[in-house]
């Protein structure tokens, strides 16, 4: 199995090269940055499969980056803070970050935390997404839970797919229309509705994500 490559971003060198460390004798490979900017660049140049990304950066600041990264790649964040206050958590989580560590931290605690971000969410190129219990492989419309096929329709899927790949990010129900039927789909967002109720009909949540309802606006794929 190949190695997973993780860019630590941090503007203080000594916490990077502290991460680094552990991360290399944990035979990760690594990828250093010391700022916010042109982190696309650097995340789809080296393939990277994790980013660990402090909220105080130069320039832009980390909940700016994470919200960069989401608006276009689906890649794990856990991020890194001085802070412990719950809304600096929340924050976090709501740009789409995975999962949060306050600093001072030990090593072997943001390992723990990079295994799990990885072990719950893997993707590879051909379209599987694999989510705790779950494996969703777009490309063959199959939906897996706890190695048992599911049943699902193919806008079933998709539509479980999107949420999941858009995962602690509120989705709108016009916005799923568009994304899953179409522009030219001549139905209302209660079709949504009703294909949500089947999704989580046919699959049952887990301790570790949830499609939670966002009354008056959509949904949101929690992973906790």
């Amino acid at each position: 199995m190949a190695m997973s490559n993780i860019l630590v971003v941090d503007d203080d060198e000594n916490i990077v090269e502290l991460i680094s460390l552990y991360l290399v004798k944990e035979k990760y490979n690594v990828y250093k940055k010391y700022n916010g900017m042109n982190i696309l660049k650097e995340i789809k140049q080296n393939n990277i499969d994790l980013v660990i990304l402090d909220v105080m950066l130069p320039g832009m600041n980390g909940y700016e980056v994470c919200a960069e990264i989401r608006r276009e790649l689906d890649t794990p964040i856990i991020m890194l803070t001085a802070k412990s206050e719950t809304f600096d958590k929340i924050k976090g989580l709501e740009t789409g970050a995975d999962d949060y560590v306050t600093k001072p931290f030990e090593p072997q605690e943001l390992i723990s935390r990079v295994r799990a971000v990885l072990r719950r969410y893997k993707k590879d190129s051909t379209g599987l997404l694999e989510i705790d219990n779950i494996e969703i492989d777009i490309s063959n419309y199959t939906v897996m839970s706890n190695n048992e096929k599911v049943e699902m329709t193919k806008k079933e899927i998709e539509l479980l797919h999107f949420i999941a790949l858009n995962k602690n990010q509120v989705m709108s129900r016009d916005q799923l229309l568009d994304k899953v039927w179409g522009y030219e789909y001549m139905g209302d967002t209660r079709t949504v509705d009703v294909h949500i109720k089947r999704v989580r009909e046919k699959l049952p949540e887990s301790d570790v994500w949830s499609i939670e309802t966002i009354w008056g606006v959509g949904y949101k794929f929690v992973v906790k």
